[in-house]
């Protein structure tokens, strides 16, 4: 049972034994053993089998060996003159013992509820806790001490909890990319028994299991001194908590979810977080590397990703003044270019986005760096804008509306001309025309247009061939980390990995659990890619903006439509999610929100029987006299609302009160006559439809914003209200949101505040995620006094 002596204990000397010869001590040999045992676990009437690890431990007393759980104080050996009792080095004994059962093992006579069998040498339950990282630290921690106090240790060969030397170095190495220029791949190993052993997929695998954890330190949170990361062969490598939190950072900045022959794959701009790694290395671990790969030949400079921030000078030829931190955007997307990639501008509402990109346009073309021609993709209603800014701050740069149903009498000029300016409607139609050009440069304007990946507007946007790619928007996350990652394909392809890599490594574990550890990193990666400054940050001189919330009290009709359409849209809506769930049910439920955001507004916009009959709008009511009081101290004012027909009946209002008045939809044909008379101050009142203005409009001439209606998309809100809050307001702005007390509106503002802290967190470092869940449905179709 016991293996061969090692170094043995005397026992303690104060002892002695009635039949001792004078002179002489009693001496054992203490050996221990790990291995495996199967038990039968009882529990609630029912058996299972188990596979544990266990230890044995005997003390062999000159021949005579006898177990740990032997509970006699002595023993009787035969000699000449008859038998002898030995007294047993109890104190020697119970040292080893208290020893073994500090690092967490359980004599198995305390565990009734397994059963060894019969003929088991199995003492101890190595732990109770079954966790193979306690168990790979016993084997690390507990045996060495063993060893130390002389006890002969063994451990059995298929004893799956075995761990290397701790002195064995990790090897690091990172190596250009041989399937793409400007990348490269990293590759992590240890030896064991005289091969090589990627850690990378044990590392990865260890993410990927615990991709619910909020933290890594929740992840790391077991009961064990170090964590076992397997190398094969039922060897484990033990890595400290704190170092292997910091290579599991690295690898969650760089891993896209492909490895190739066992390497990770990233691109030259993030060499920083494998610079990190490195200084891990340099601090812990001896380490083989390759010399000069760490930072990569010949590339000092883009390992260190992108440069800082800095002032870039102006562009010739641009009739224009650039802020500080505009000539830092300039810097930053000329900086990119040098890279060969792109990325997202995503400045604030009224930043200046629009003459980054065009100082951009300048310096390519003036200093011979364009090879192509460069595409500017926009919404329609923008189309006349970029046009005007092009000739407005860069005149001698010539510039091709392709546009209209005559657009096609300019396909001859598109492959020489310097800029291009199209729509995405366009894009869609002559998306194989388009995309049999080698561009330069592509630009999409308010790009949350590609926000759905699987959008053909996305798909098409996606086939253009260009040296960079670059998408302008103030939201490039409006309602989830789907539509970051649709933009960053656009833009710099392979950064995110696949759509569905990304949503289980990143999206889920960020939306659902609001795990820090993944925000960090996707924040890390994606850092160099996407610049977003806001207004309070790089505007001192704009006036302040003031949001109020103006509740509404329905009356008593009202009130009593809100509550029947309630009541049944909510019995319909969970009839629904209980058949399908709640993805496949999003029709159904906004189309019930829907309804009772209209009773709210306004019961004429609701179309059934019961509606017809309440005459009377609480908040109509409420929105004439809050706007007669504002008008009356000299104020001019943008009314913002998702339903058109709410505008016709506000315009309808306003004509019966001799108020001037202008209206803005989706099917104005003439948008920009109609703003440049607003900024004229033709009008006191400018209704807006909140898809149609949204975005693309300067109103600075309005200094107060009315929220007919709150709608999901924080963002979207937001943009519209920085129509007026933007580069050229001289006043402070008043910004009211009407909304009708306890109603649904009340909890889409609620909401909305999710959605703006999911932003923020990714883009501003802050805290908090945000994700519609069961609860937030029941919430939302919760009676008005509820």
């Amino acid at each position: 049972m016991c293996a061969q002596s090692c170094e043995v204990i005397p026992i303690h000397p104060e002892l002695t034994t009635p039949n001792r010869d004078p002179g002489t001590v009693p001496r054992f040999v203490a050996r221990a053993r790990l291995f495996v045992e199967r038990f039968v676990a009882e529990a609630d009437k029912a058996e299972a089998e188990l596979c544990l690890p266990v230890l044995s431990l005997c003390f062999d007393y000159s021949g005579t060996v006898l177990r740990a759980g032997d509970d006699r104080p002595r023993f009787f050996v035969s000699q000449d003159q008859g038998l002898r009792a030995i007294e047993r080095d109890r104190v020697g004994e119970s040292r080893l013992q208290r020893l073994i059962e500090s690092f967490g093992a359980v004599e198995l006579q305390h565990v009734p509820h397994l059963l060894p069998p019969l003929d088991s040498e199995a003492d101890y339950l190595v732990h109770l806790d079954g966790n193979p990282h306690v168990y790979c630290s016993f084997s690390a921690h507990a045996v060495v001490q063993l060893r130390r106090l002389g006890c002969e240790v063994s451990i059995a060969d298929d004893y799956p909890y075995q761990v290397v030397d701790p002195q064995t170095p990790l090897h690091a190495s990172v190596l250009p990319d041989e399937l793409r220029p400007d990348w490269f791949s990293l590759q992590l190993g240890i030896d064991v028994d005289g091969g090589r052993v990627d850690l990378l997929p044990a590392l990865v695998a260890m993410l990927d299991g615990h991709s619910g954890a909020r933290s890594l330190e929740e992840l790391l949170r077991v009961p064990a001194r170090a964590f076992a990361i397997p190398v094969g062969g039922h060897r484990h490598v033990l890595l400290p908590p704190e170092r292997l939190r910091a290579l599991l950072q690295v690898v969650l900045e760089l891993y896209r979810g492909d490895q190739v022959a066992g390497a990770i794959r990233f691109p030259a701009v993030q060499a920083r977080s494998a610079a990190r790694l490195e200084d891990l290395l340099a601090r812990g671990w001896s380490t083989a590397r390759i010399p000069g790969v760490f930072p990569p030949a010949g590339q000092t400079r883009r390992s260190q990703g992108l440069p800082q921030l800095s002032s870039a000078s102006l562009p010739d030829g641009l009739k224009g003044t650039l802020r500080p931190y505009q000539r830092q955007g300039v810097a930053w997307l000329s900086s990119l270019r040098q890279m060969g990639t792109g990325g997202i501008l995503a400045d604030d509402m009224g930043l200046g986005k629009t003459l980054q990109i065009i100082a951009h346009l300048l310096i390519e073309s003036k200093k011979g760096l364009r090879r192509g021609p460069m595409l500017v993709v926009v919404p329609t209603s923008l189309s006349g804008n970029w046009q005007r800014e092009l000739s407005r701050f860069a005149p001698g740069l010539r510039c091709v509306a392709y546009l209209g149903s005559r657009r096609h009498r300019s396909t001859g000029e598109l492959r020489q001309a310097p800029v291009i300016v199209t729509t995405y409607a366009v894009l869609v139609r002559d998306i194989e025309q388009l995309c049999r050009i080698d561009y330069h440069l592509v630009v999409l304007d308010e790009a949350q247009a590609i926000k759905n990946p699987r959008s053909l507007t996305a798909r098409c946007a996606k086939r253009l061939r260009a040296a960079q790619r670059m998408c302008l928007t103030g939201t490039p996350v409006e309602n989830n980390l789907g539509e970051l990652w649709s933009l960053l394909d656009f833009s710099a392809p392979d950064l995110l990995g696949s759509f569905d890599s990304f949503r289980e490594r990143f999206r889920q574990p960020i939306e659902r659990a609001g795990c820090a550890t993944h925000l960090a990193a996707l924040r890390a990666r994606i850092e160099p890619f996407v610049l977003r400054r806001m207004k309070e940050q790089v505007l001192d001189e704009l006036p302040p903006k003031t949001e109020i919330v103006h509740p509404v009290e329905l009356d008593c009709l009202q009130r009593d439509l809100y509550e029947s359409i309630r009541a049944g849209a909510h019995a319909e809506v969970r009839r629904a999610i209980s058949a399908r769930g709640i993805g496949p049910s999003t029709v159904t439920i906004l189309d019930a929100l829907m309804k009772l955001r209209q009773v709210c507004c306004d019961p004429q916009l609701v179309r059934m029987p019961a509606a017809s009959k309440v005459t009377a709008s609480a908040k109509r009511q409420a929105f004439f006299e809050l706007l007669e009081a504002q008008l009356s101290q000299g104020r001019r004012v943008l009314v913002f609302s998702q339903f058109v027909r709410m505008l016709v009946l506000l315009s309808e209002g306003l004509r019966e009160r001799n108020i001037r008045h202008m209206i803005l939809t989706g099917s104005t044909v003439d948008r920009q006559r109609r703003v440049d008379a607003f900024q004229s101050g033709q009008a006191e009142v400018f209704l807006v439809s909140l898809k149609a203005g949204g975005t693309g409009l300067n109103l600075t001439r309005a200094d107060t914003v009315i929220h007919y209606d709150p709608w999901w998309n924080a963002a979207a809100q937001a943009q519209a209200t920085d129509r007026a809050h933007r580069l050229g307001q001289t006043r402070p702005v008043f910004v009211y949101n009407l909304i009708v007390a306890g109603s649904v509106e009340e909890k889409i503002l609620a909401l909305q505040t999710r959605k703006r802290e999911l932003s923020a967190a990714l883009l501003q470092g802050s805290q908090g995620t945000g994700q519609l869940q069961l609860g937030d449905i029941e919430r939302l179709f919760a009676p008005l006094d509820g």
